[in-house]
This record gives structure tokens, C-alpha cells and sequence, in this order.
């Protein structure tokens, strides 16, 4: 953990630069001095096809991401992180979203580690000796 979840309306696929959008999502989790190990970080994006928004008009788009997290952060970890993603969010779609009617959102889920089930090698990578 954490893992980051971009849904996105497929209206916007071309113009909305995806992959830069969860390399900067890492960037910023990496970033939060060890609260997160870097082995566990996660970063998708869904595009999605069916949708419907408000009175149903074509050119409406969201996007909407989700930071699944397990407990044990504080209040003060969370709120920080949160507020860096959603800036780099809204930086990321400024440009669009001064062109067209677009909704974006963040979420954050947490949830107790005894209703998850991992087997990862990858943390071993960034352990320092």
C-alpha cells in the first residue's frame, strides 16, 4: 500500500496525459518520508467507456482518484499527502479544465490491515540494510 486509482471518461483519453499524471502520484508518495514504503506504492488509471454525468451531455468528463491506504497514519500524514495529490490533480487538468466542464475528486480509503491479503517481494528491493 497505497494504492492510486484514477478513473477517467474516455472523452478525455487524448488530451489528458495519464501516464505523467501517475508518475507524479509517485513522485509525491515517495516523497512523504517513509510513510508509505515505496515497494507497496501502486498507481492505475481506468478509462471508462460507460458513463453518464448530470443531464447526460457527451462533453462533460471526471476524473476521479482513489488513495487506498491501510491504517496507521496520523491525521496530520493523511491530510498532507491528500492535499499534495489533489493539487497535483488540479495542476495536472488546469489546462483543460479551463476549456471544458470537467469534475475532479479524490478519496481516501483506509482500512484495517486484517482485511487485506498480500504476498510481495518487492519490498524487500527498498530495504536498507
Amino acid at each position: 500500500m497505497p494504492h492510486f486509482i484514477v478513473e477517467y471518461t474516455s472523452n478525455i483519453k487524448t488530451e489528458s496525459s495519464i501516464p505523467q499524471l501517475l508518475s507524479k502520484v509517485n513522485e509525491i508518495l515517495i516523497a512523504q518520508g517513509g510513510v508509505f514504503p515505496t515497494g507497496g506504492i501502486r498507481s492505475r488509471a481506468i478509462e471508462l467507456h460507460e458513463y453518464c454525468i448530470a443531464d447526460g451531455r457527451p462533453d462533460y468528463a471526471f476524473v476521479h482518484c482513489n488513495l487506498k491506504i491501510g491504517a496507521g497514519r496520523t491525521e496530520a500524514e493523511k491530510k498532507k499527502v491528500c492535499d499534495q495529490l489533489f493539487e497535483a490533480i488540479k495542476d495536472h487538468f488546469a489546462e483543460m479544465f479551463s476549456k471544458r466542464y470537467l469534475a475532479l475528486s479524490l478519496e481516501l480509503n483506509e482500512f484495517s490491515e486484517s482485511g487485506t491479503y498480500k504476498h510481495n517481494n518487492i519490498h524487500a528491493r527498498f530495504k536498507k540494510s
